[in-house]
């Protein structure tokens, strides 16, 4: 058969490669009834869920996952023999998934491609053909923040198919992917974390904010938070890039984290990308909670060994919760062996 219809219990999750088995331990721990159907690709894989795709997403929710990037329905299966007809053929098959699609509120299409050799069409054109026909319900298409997605994995033989709410695929971004265009002023790739960050746990970052970077050095995350309008104060030994020292609303501490933090001042956001063992950093960051003013935000990455990660991310945010409320912690796309976690003091 060209076109299978799957049970409402399939569904594909994604994370980073190496975190693939943490990522399906956090799915475990929902007590949805969990089966692994196999691999698709690097960090991406098919399961079945005795509770089913929506109640898979509703016990996700409450329990935060760290790892698990993204997740979406399989509910058709399409054969793909990776000729131009394939294009028809999921449309057609996009029509099949138009009653679950609410016709009063946004939509995006997001395909992705696993498929190791080149095909004669490109994502663009299966995402171009598939949401003209979802827009046939009269759901207007937005691909920045829609409210729904019809999600596209396609594999080797099989594209697999579903519709979604986007708050249920725990990132609006195919596979969790969210990808920046480097600018020319751009100090270092670290500068996407910040900014994925953003984006992901809705920070809200005011122009005139009084921001603290520790550990700036050379002043990625530091040029992230003056393109918003912040002044920062840059604590760190080692020099800033050229353009933010001639910038009159950076201030730059050439002394360590730990000796600034003894007199600091109070700021309404305060971030650390430091590159230093989890436990130092999750200690400098407790001891950082008294100079947030009230409603601010901490933005923290923890550094996490590669064998370690699951037991030390768990000791991490335990430890956090000394003083902070945590809005978010995930392994985002931008990160490594890292995950990034938002705090509000408590």
């Amino acid at each position: 058969m060209e076109t299978e219809h799957l049970s409402a219990h399939t569904s594909i999750m994604t994370a980073a490669p190496e975190s693939l088995q943490i990522a399906l331990n956090e799915l475990h721990k929902t007590g949805a009834g969990i089966e692994w159907l196999g691999a698709l690709g690097p960090g991406i894989g098919r399961v079945r869920s005795q509770a089913g795709h929506q109640d898979l997403a509703r016990r996700l929710r409450q329990h935060s996952p760290v790892f698990i990037r993204h997740i979406c329905p399989a509910q058709l299966a399409v054969a793909l023999d990776h000729t131009p007809a394939d294009v028809a053929r999921l449309a057609d098959a996009c029509e099949r998934l138009t009653g679950f699609i609410d016709p009063a509120v946004s939509l995006s299409v997001q395909t992705r491609s696993l498929y190791g050799g080149k095909d004669p069409y490109s994502v663009h054109d299966l995402n171009d053909a598939l949401a003209k026909r979802a827009q046939e319900t009269g759901a207007p298409l937005d691909v920045r923040h829609p409210t729904q997605v019809v999600s596209v994995v396609c594999g080797n033989d099989k594209a697999f198919l579903g519709v979604s709410l986007a708050a249920d695929n725990l990132s609006v971004w195919s596979g969790g992917v969210q990808r920046f265009a480097r600018q020319a002023e751009q100090i270092s790739r670290a500068e996407f974390k910040l900014l994925e960050a953003i984006d992901l746990f809705g920070i809200r970052v005011k122009r005139g904010d009084a921001a603290l970077d520790l550990g700036a050095a050379p002043g990625g995350w530091t040029r992230v938070l003056r393109s918003f309008g912040v002044q920062v104060t840059a604590v760190d030994p080692a020099e800033l890039a050229p353009s933010l020292q001639s910038d009159e609303l950076v201030l730059h501490h050439r002394e360590t984290a730990q000796a600034y933090l003894r007199h600091a001042d109070t700021f309404d956001i305060i971030v650390n990308d430091m590159k230093m063992d989890v436990g130092e950093s999750v200690a400098l960051m407790n001891a950082a909670a008294h100079s947030l003013r009230p409603g601010g935000i901490g933005v923290m990455t923890l550094k996490l060994p590669e064998r370690q990660q699951e037991r030390l991310a768990t000791l991490s945010l335990g430890r956090l919760r000394h003083a902070y409320e945590i809005l978010g912690a995930r392994q985002l796309f931008h990160n490594r062996s890292e995950v990034t976690v938002a705090l509000r003091p408590i």
